[in-house]
């Protein structure tokens, strides 16, 4: 216990000094949310990557495979379809367009110039969509982060979640966009490297690749339900395709798409997308194949959204036990900050209509991370939710909002205003609505009903008159 509380208390402290080192790199709104358009290959695949998976990838996957076995393979393409899309078809479109607009948010960007008439009301929609979202989604970090600190440590959770959800703030705070890139890079390396040790420490354990794929009972169940957990061919297509839409929403998260934006160099691009694409075949494969093995090795673990945690001090020494639950704490850590930036920005620079950056706003962007921070912790103690379905409703609300208006715009030119207002509107509220009524195999109706409508919007108010 010694060795791991050790281990995480300075891991914690280089965090923290990377915040203060990059605190005096920035000195406006451009360094605070884009650091100054200055990051390179490396540091853009690995922070974009690892901001978009968060605690999910390590606790939300891993507990998948071991809730439902076999089924949860179908994540992993659906991950790995996420990140082609915004790697081969976004993120050079977005690179360039992002410039010629001087735009430093997602918002910005689809707001159009300052002479657009619907500009001003669509900053607003976007910052209010951004703001709801990620209160939820960054709740789910700190309650991972809590869990993970409760368990390590033995802590009491709510004490657990406010000393995770401190760390983030601040060296967030400290040094906005370059300390979550920075930790964000190093907390991706990390995050790949636990994606390989212990599965194949736990892959070994129960006695390698033929002993696991031996313990899928295929005797008393159907070829569709052992697929894919449904009874019917038809549930089972839906279940497939509902998590496909996990990936087609990767274009509309605000947190992810400005890496693109904040890449120095265009040609960097290639290099970029090819680290990413490994790091997210590393990661998932890593995580469905860990929650399987968790299945043989700690069958009675009642919330299976533990069972890293669980091999991690079930197989491994102390020293690489805590790197492991650093690992976990990188996964939150990674998605939160990036998060708390995006949201901030909305509040200090979207609301205020994309005004120049001066010493007061940069102040003001630290204090509506620490007061996002605060309510996102309130949210994680006197709301707890599973980690799984938390993030994925948020995703999805971000995803149906901005993913569909983005392509449109990325591929076939600016969008009529009114009809962005329409896109972005109808996408948000029809993704609340159908995630509180419905419940179909894989979230099918959820996943592509909001994106559709929102695609076809955007479509049609880009029609040259």
């Amino acid at each position: 216990m010694t060795v791991l509380i050790t281990t995480l208390i300075l891991y914690q402290l280089v965090l923290l000094l990377i915040g203060w080192w990059a605190s005096r790199r920035t000195s406006d709104n451009e360094d605070f949310y884009l650091g100054g358009r200055k990051l390179g290959a490396t540091v853009a695949a690995l922070s974009a990557s690892a901001s978009s998976s968060s605690a999910w990838s390590l606790l939300g996957v891993s507990g998948a495979a071991y809730a439902w076995g076999l089924p949860a393979i179908w994540l992993i393409p659906s991950t790995l379809l996420g990140f082609f899309i915004n790697w081969f078809w976004v993120a050079p479109r977005m690179w360039q367009q992002s410039r010629e607009h001087n735009a430093l948010t997602l918002t910005e960007f689809l707001a159009g110039p300052r002479t657009d008439p619907a500009r001003k009301t669509i900053m607003r929609i976007g910052a209010a969509v951004i703001l709801f979202s990620f209160t939820f989604y960054i709740a789910a970090q700190f309650q991972a982060a809590g869990n993970t600190f409760a368990g390590a440590l033995n802590m009491d959770p709510t004490l657990a979640i406010a000393l995770g959800a401190a760390i983030v703030l601040a060296y967030v705070m400290l040094g906005g966009f370059w300390a979550a890139s920075i930790t964000d890079s190093i907390q991706g390396i990390l995050m790949a490297s636990s994606a390989i040790i212990l599965p194949v420490t736990a892959l070994i354990a129960v006695g390698g690749p033929g002993a696991l794929l031996a313990s899928f009972n295929t005797d008393d169940v159907s070829t569709v339900t052992l697929w894919t957990q449904q009874e019917s061919l038809a549930a089972g297509i839906g279940f497939v395709i509902g998590l496909a839409g996990i990936g087609l929403g990767y274009p509309g998260q605000p947190h992810v798409v400005n890496r693109f934006m904040a890449m120095e160099n265009s040609k960097d691009i290639p290099t970029a997308r090819l680290i990413a694409m490994i790091w997210a075949v590393i990661i998932y494969t890593g995580m469905v194949i860990l929650g399987w093995c968790g299945r043989l090795l700690v069958a009675a673990l009642g919330d299976g959204e533990q069972v890293l945690f669980a091999l991690a001090t079930l197989l491994l020494p102390s020293i690489m036990a805590g790197i492991m639950v650093s690992a976990i704490l990188s996964a939150i850590m990674s998605t939160a900050d990036s998060q708390l930036l995006v949201a901030a920005s909305s509040v200090s620079h979207d609301l205020r209509n994309g005004k120049l950056a001066t010493h007061e706003s940069l102040r003001q962007s630290r204090w509506v991370v620490l007061s996002i921070g605060v309510a996102a912790i309130v949210l994680a103690i006197y709301s707890p939710e599973a980690i799984f379905s938390r993030v994925l409703f948020a995703w999805q609300a971000l995803a149906a909002a901005f993913g569909p208006l983005l392509i449109i715009t990325l591929w076939r030119g600016p969008v009529a205003p009114n009809w962005r207002i329409a896109a972005m509107t109808s996408g948000f509220v029809l993704t609340v609505i159908l995630s509180w009524t419905t419940d179909t195999p894989g979230d099918v109706a959820e996943r592509y009903i909001p994106m559709l409508v929102a695609l076809g919007l955007a479509w049609w108010g880009s029609k040259k008159p």
